[in-house]
């Protein structure tokens, strides 16, 4: 059935990796009986790890979209993968969704990913809830997790709404801080219970701290609880759900995923207080420069944002959105604006894990999936096209770790393009080129393991055979002084032959261009574009490392031609020649490509990150003050000096850190470097 939007919820489940994220949906939707069997992880049976790479790593690769029905309501739970490798997929899921569980694992507390996600869900204004999972393991001390979560996360906005009952293996339970109630675990499901009489002191004054929270959401509410008098259950829950959605509060629930500890009051909580699409503001989009705005309202026109791609052995790529407003129906044209093509959805989905269950209508706030849409990318709009709109698209991180890859053979090649295409469609920060001054084919992620992990997957399609080396840098050449230079090709050896003479002048330019100021008709007109061409074959190889040379003018001075042996060809290799011998004697020097580098680490790794920069000959551009005591380091650097610097920010900062990369220019190497680059060149 469709929802309208105020039933509907779209809620991440996210963490650090193996906080429990995959046990917790399958907790959840086995509780809401979505499954009549729990899945595990160890059995490799979970509706969220389908994928065969992530039952033999025991791990999600990749989000999985688990809907579920419970109480009149519908609730999309996105199981989002905690490995940093696969920070596109959050990057994604927290542009459509408004509501997520932070999973932390009780006995390990507060990690790095659980730092990185809370912040970018802050960023993004989602509200959170804290999910300390794992509370019957052994050396588990609620209360030294609280004063971890705060310290870490934010000390004034997180807030138990449950305490445990019970510790390590004997925890059995938690009292509902809000409602004052016990649930206790029997050893097959909770059940009501008294609260003990050692926790009602600590559990009423969190709820008198949670009441005096809710009080400053509201002037009268405020008066009333200053004045001594009770609020109401309801007064208590209108007032939360305005703190969390707000961002103002973020409650602390407790459980065990595979005991079932907590869940119940999870899915009440993700009613009682995540927003529905309803609730969000306005999205805005754009069209023809015009700002339009986009309601979740089912009654306006249709439009939808894709944000994940993911590719089905049988039905080929599965495109799976958001539907941002309207109602969606089979059969429907839409109007893509990113490419400027209409399609008709012939076919649309439910999407529970690997499962797809055909549907024919979906209303704004749902996610959906649709089939057999070509060239549609990752964050594309889809729109009615009585009102075009396009939503603003996702950025995501670019890819830094850069391998090149040799193939054993020619049919290798073809399957490696073709099949990388179905992984890049799916991972925007994986990329696959052939640079043309290397003639490299070079594949990227963002991460040694990140790589390792799409060429496995890689090779589960296609089993390709290759090697990996480090990529050569794409030097290149240039001139700093003028020099002039001869050229003589005369071959003749009976019958028509080879003649052409020039004398060209070269300097230094900001470009590749060509010139004649010949005059007298020593050389016919007709032969200047082929000198012109010499001159631009020429710049292909340099005389330092065989480096294509760039920023070059040339101009044609002077020369001769035979009545009869002159021809195209013979002036074209005359200005090989001369660039040739005018090259060494206009100093010519090594350049090589520099990168932008925007480095984000908390502030405490600054000074770490500064000097380590500094060894890699990077200039530091600027430093800019980022949220939540971070910083963004804005750097030129040489790409010579940054070929593994995805791994080694990752051991600096401790897997905080982390950058991304643009091309900004050529620049001259110092002539220590390019000494020694030329040697190098020069012995192989």
């Amino acid at each position: 059935m469709a929802y309208t939007p105020e039933k509907i919820r779209n809620i991440a489940i996210i963490g650090h990796q193996g906080s429990g994220k995959t046990s917790l949906v399958e907790s959840l939707a086995f509780k809401a009986s979505a499954i009549s069997k729990k899945g595990c992880i160890e059995r490799k049976d979970t509706i969220s790890d389908f994928k065969d790479d992530e039952k033999k790593r025991l791990s999600s690769i990749s989000s999985s979209i688990i809907p579920i029905d419970y109480s009149g309501y519908h609730l999309n739970f996105i199981d989002v993968p905690g490995n940093d490798d696969f920070i596109y997929e959050t990057i994604s899921i927290t542009r459509v969704i408004k509501g997520a569980v932070l999973v932390i694992d009780a006995s390990k507390g507060v990690q790095t990913g659980t730092i990185k996600q809370f912040r970018l869900l802050k960023k993004r204004g989602v509200p959170i809830f804290i999910f300390i999972n794992k509370m019957d393991k052994e050396n588990v001390d609620f209360n030294s997790l609280f004063e971890d979560i705060k310290e870490k996360l934010d000390k004034d906005k997180c807030v138990p709404f449950s305490y445990p009952i019970g510790k390590e293996k004997n925890f059995d339970g938690f009292v509902n801080v809000v409602e004052l109630k016990a649930r206790k675990y029997n050893g097959v499901t909770c059940e009501d219970d008294e609260i003990y009489e050692d926790k009602k002191p600590i559990i009423f004054k969190l709820h008198n701290r949670l009441c005096e929270a809710v009080a400053t959401t509201d002037d009268a509410m405020l008066e009333k609880f200053f004045s001594g008098e009770p609020l109401s259950h309801e007064e208590i829950k209108i007032g939360l759900r305005k703190g969390v959605l707000a961002g103002e509060l973020y409650p602390i629930i407790v459980g065990s995923a595979t005991k079932d500890i907590g869940i119940n009051t999870l899915l009440n909580m993700f009613i009682d207080y995540l927003p529905s699409p309803k609730d969000l503001k306005p999205i805005e989009a754009t069209f023809n420069d015009d700002v339009i705005e986009v309601h979740t309202d089912e009654n306006e026109e249709v439009s939808l944002q894709v944000f994940k791609n993911v590719y089905f052995q049988f039905q080929g790529m599965i495109s799976i959105f958001k539907i941002c407003s309207g109602t969606l129906h089979i059969n429907d044209e839409l109007f893509c604006p990113n490419n400027n093509r209409t399609y008709k959805i012939s076919s649309l989905y439910r999407i529970m894990g690997d499962k797809l269950t055909p549907v024919s209508e979906g209303t704004a706030g749902d996610i959906l999936a649709v089939g057999k849409l070509d060239d549609i990318h990752l964050s594309y709009t889809l729109t009615s096209p009585k009102r075009k709109v396009m939503f603003k698209e996702i950025v995501y991180p670019t890819p830094t770790y850069k391998k090149a890859i040799y193939l054993e053979s020619k049919s290798d090649s073809d399957k490696l393009f073709a099949n990388f295409e179905k992984l890049t469609a799916e991972d925007p920060s994986l990329s696959i080129q052939r640079d043309p001054v290397t003639e490299e084919i070079v594949i990227a992620a963002l991460s040694s393991s990140h790589l390792q992990d799409a060429l496995e997957r890689l090779n589960e399609m296609a089993n390709i055979k290759y090697r990996l080396e480090n990529i050569k840098i794409a030097y290149k050449e240039t001139i700093t002084k003028e020099a002039t230079g001869n050229g003589r090709y005369i071959k003749q050896s009976g019958g028509s032959g080879f003649y052409g003479v020039v004398e060209m002048v070269f300097l230094p330019s900001d470009s590749i261009s060509f010139e004649s100021k010949v005059f007298g008709g020593h050389i016919d007109k007709g032969y200047f574009p082929a000198v012109e061409k010499g001159f631009i074959e020429a710049c292909k190889s340099g005389g330092l490392v065989g480096a294509p040379v760039i920023n070059v003018k040339a101009i044609l001075k002077d020369g001769k031609q035979h009545t009869v042996d002159s021809n195209e060809l013979a002036f074209k290799n005359a200005a090989i020649l001369a660039f040739k011998d005018a090259y060494m004697k206009a100093e010519p020097v090594l350049l090589e490509p520099y990168y932008q580098i925007t480095i984000n680490v908390p502030n405490e790794y600054l000074g770490l990150i500064l000097s380590d920069l500094a060894k890699r000959r990077a200039r530091i551009s600027d430093t800019l003050l980022s949220s939540y005591d971070t910083v963004d380091i804005i750097a030129i650097v040489p790409e010579k000096e940054i070929l593994d610097y995805a791994n080694d920010i990752k051991s600096i900062t401790k897997g905080i850190g982390f950058f991304n990369l643009k091309f900004f220019d050529y620049e001259v190497v110092n002539e220590t470097l390019s000494k020694k680059i030329i040697e190098e060149y020069q012995s192989r």
